[in-house]
C-alpha cells in the first residue's frame, strides 16, 4: 500500500516530470490537463510529501568514459548488525558504487558499479571493496551492453 494516496492526475504529473524534469509549468499543465496553479500546486504537494524526492540530469555513462558496469554480489562472514552496518557505511561512501541492495538468497548484497576500465574495477575490488571487514565472498558479472534502462517508475500501474 502506498504511503501517499495518488489520483489519476498526480500520477499524470508524476510520468510526465520522470520523462521530462526540466518541463514548465505550463507545459505541464497542458499535458495533464490542469491550469497552471492547480498544477503547481499539486507539484509542490508531491515534493512536500516526497514522492518527488528530487531531480537529476541523467548522464550518458559512455560518453564520460565509465565504460563499465558490473553487477557484484557480496557475501559476509556474518549478518551481525555491527558487520552489516560496518559494510553499508563503506559501500555508501565509494563513488564507484551507483547502487547496492541487501539481498535475500546467496548473497548478502548486489551492488551497481560504474568504472572507466577493467583495471579500475580490479583497482575498486582489490584496493576497496575486498578490504571491508568481514567480506568473505565477492561474485562479479560484467555487463557488456544495457538492453533496458529506465528510471521512471510506472506510477500509471497502480490502482489509485
Amino acid at each position: 500500500m502506498p504511503d501517499v494516496a495518488l489520483d489519476a492526475i498526480d500520477r499524470r504529473i508524476l510520468a510526465e516530470v520522470q520523462r521530462e524534469g526540466r518541463i514548465s509549468n505550463q507545459d505541464l499543465s497542458e499535458r495533464v490537463g490542469l491550469s497552471p496553479s492547480p498544477c503547481l500546486r499539486r507539484l509542490r504537494l508531491l515534493e512536500e510529501r516526497g514522492v518527488i524526492s528530487g531531480y537529476v540530469a541523467l548522464v550518458d555513462p559512455e560518453r564520460v568514459g565509465m565504460a563499465v558496469t558490473a553487477f557484484v554480489r557480496v557475501r559476509l562472514d556474518q549478518q551481525a548488525d555491527r558487520q552489516l552496518a560496518t559494510f553499508e557505511a563503506a559501500v555508501a561512501g565509494f563513488p564507484e558504487v551507483m547502487e547496492c541492495y541487501i539481498m535475500t538468497g546467496d548473497a548478502d548484497y548486489q551492488l551497481r558499479v560504474v568504472v572507466p576500465s577493467l583495471s579500475a574495477f580490479e583497482d575498486f575490488l582489490r584496493g576497496k571493496l575486498t578490504r571491508i571487514e568481514g567480506v568473505s565472498q565477492v561474485t562479479t558479472s560484467l555487463a557488456l551492453r544495457p538492453i533496458v534502462y529506465k528510471t521512471a517508475l510506472p506510477v500509471g500501474m497502480v490502482s489509485p
